[in-house]
């Protein structure tokens, strides 16, 4: 259901200061140390776990196997 039609128009200065609060925002990383290789993860996500040909096998999530690829 849409909402009530606008009561005035909303001038161009105002929609434009309005759409410029809105920001990108970079992800948060978590810096982790694997095999002597510092690896930035995102924290809470899944990881895809390859073996050494680079061949994604399965996700993993807090050490455990959560799903396979």
């Amino acid at each position: 259901m849409a909402g009530n039609p606008p009561k005035r128009k909303v001038s161009r200065s105002n929609t434009r200061s309005r759409r410029a609060q809105w920001k990108a925002e970079a992800p948060t990383l978590v810096k982790t140390v694997e095999n002597g290789k510092t690896v930035y993860s995102r924290p809470h996500q899944a990881k895809v776990v390859t073996d050494s040909q680079g061949t994604e096998l399965f996700l993993e999530y807090k050490g455990r196997k959560v799903a396979d690829v």
